[in-house]
């Protein structure tokens, strides 16, 4: 399995082979940036806190981090864990723990934080067939699994799902299998909170897959209620494409890349606060490094910046996870090989496509800090930046067991919405850092009813006349923000 692992971290696009472990670098680093390194996996013996995440962690209800890891744990098939900022580490699940693998193994993917307050994932293998699971997890580690894929006839309701989840704004989950379906190319499918299963496509349903093929990646639930998403292959170049689909099932293809544009999409989009959508590629560009892109939602793409376009591609190659905007209307990612030593990055760029260096990984000795990075970033309402680097770290695992990281680039606390829009009425919650003595929440400028549940979290109703715009919430030490606009629907 872990040499499978291995061989997704190489394309047919052109990535880099891994290089030699580097020893005795010093930390490297611009002024503005604070790197910090908060845990190195597989410190407890056997591995029991888990080894090799490729997903980025997501901050709870209570203020930490939740995640997942891809081997290790008390049985070495993958664990979910929780972390602090500060980064205490508490192992929750270990997946494997029921006879056969029933409660799945393997998660590649992250965690999604559910308007419920449950936390919602996937697992690639695992499960009553073997092919992967849907799962359910509270915050105190109670997993209940809520599908096992590949158990209809022919597997035409998919296996082994790479990505994470997202939620419609029905409330629904949407999200995607890499393989299996009804032409064995993957498919999208719908999830309830409950477990309620239904596949909503089958990709290559059209001839020379011009539909797509295999996503790897998972969805993104654009404000217009569609979803947008990508897959690695097909496409009238079979490089790989971008698509709608409605929560009906209806599939448009939007583009089809063509390696000189981009190749192989590996990671989810983002909408960002102009409405386009954001997105990278894990090879193909100008330098066959991977490209940053923006496409709107009726599918005109942009590229924006090729990867490995400085010398020794010192500015990062290969991005396999996709960007996160921040407050600051930045995006936020990191690459997989390229930077000062060809072990990762992490990154900002503009959306003119202006692209400033963090950080690159394996920057102390051994890679102690953890090197090759898949999975992308999240903004914590404390304003950092937290991650996994896949690799480096302790070394007791083939190339490193990996690392949890945080990045501070000077950004500010803020708070965070939970569903991001909803209906006059509707309590929603509200996340931040430090929320205790909130004196004022309000939508746009229109005063809410509020209670303030824990310093972390705010359960407020969307006020009469309120319309779309930020939340702004006063405490005695700040004013807070929302880091997007609110949607009132």
């Amino acid at each position: 399995m872990k040499q499978f692992f291995r061989m997704l971290a190489g394309s047919k696009w052109g990535n880099r082979a891994l290089a030699v472990w580097l020893t005795g670098a010093t930390v490297v680093g611009l002024p503005a940036q604070t790197f910090k390194n908060l845990h190195s996996f597989c410190a407890l013996a056997g591995c029991a806190d888990g080894s090799n995440s490729i997903a980025a962690p997501i901050q709870g209800l209570d203020g930490n981090l939740y995640g997942t890891t891809v081997f290790g744990g008390a049985a070495g098939y993958g664990t979910v864990f929780k972390i602090t900022p500060g980064g205490k580490l508490t192992t929750l699940y270990n997946f494997c723990s029921q006879t056969n693998c029933t409660d799945g193994a393997y998660p590649y993917a992250g965690l999604l934080l559910a308007t419920n307050g449950a936390f919602y994932g996937t697992t690639y293998q695992g499960g009553a067939a073997g092919n992967g699971t849907i799962f359910k997890i509270t915050a105190a580690g109670v997993l209940t699994t809520l599908y096992s894929l590949c158990t209809q006839t022919t597997c035409a309701d998919g296996k082994n799902p790479y990505a994470s989840l997202v939620q419609g704004q029905n409330g629904l989950l949407y999200g995607t299998t890499s393989g299996a379906g009804g032409y064995n190319a993957g498919t999208v499918f719908q999830i309830s909170p409950a477990g309620a299963f239904k596949t909503l496509y089958s990709f290559c349903a059209q001839t020379g897959c011009t539909d797509g093929a295999n996503p790897y990646a998972g969805l993104v639930a654009a404000s217009n209620g569609a979803l947008y998403g990508t897959t690695y292959y097909g496409g009238a170049s079979d490089v790989g494409t971008v698509f709608q689909i409605t929560t009906a099932g209806k599939l448009t293809p939007l583009h089809s890349f063509n390696t000189s544009d981009g190749a192989g999409p590996r990671s989810e989009l983002v909408q960002g606060t102009d409405g386009k959508l954001y997105g990278t590629t894990s090879g193909g560009g100008a330098n066959s490094g991977g490209t940053f892109f923006q496409i709107t939602t009726s599918g005109t793409l942009n590229s924006l910046y090729s990867f490995c376009a400085q010398s020794s591609c010192t500015d990062g190659a290969n991005p396999n996870a996709g960007v996160i905007q921040a407050t600051n209307g930045y995006f936020y990612g990191t690459t997989q090989f390229g930077g000062a030593t060809n072990y990762g990055t992490t990154f900002k760029i503009s959306s003119a496509g202006v692209l400033t260096t963090l950080y690159p990984f394996c920057s102390v000795s051994a890679c102690g800090d953890g090197e090759s990075p898949f999975g992308s970033l999240v903004q914590s309402t404390n304003g950092s930046f937290y991650g996994t680097a896949t690799y480096g770290g302790n070394l007791s695992c083939s190339g490193g067991c990996g690392t949890a990281f945080t990045i501070s680039d000077g950004l500010g606390a803020f708070v965070e919405a939970l569903p991001a829009g909803a209906k006059v009425g509707t309590s929603i919650k509200i996340l931040g850092s430090n929320l205790t003595g909130a004196t004022s929440v309000t939508f746009n400028g229109v005063a809410a009813a509020f209670t303030v549940l824990s310093k972390f979290q705010i359960k407020a109703t969307v006020p009469t006349g309120a319309t779309t715009g930020t939340i702004v919430v006063v405490t005695p030490t700040a004013t807070l923000m929302s880091n997007v606009p609110f949607t009132v629907r």
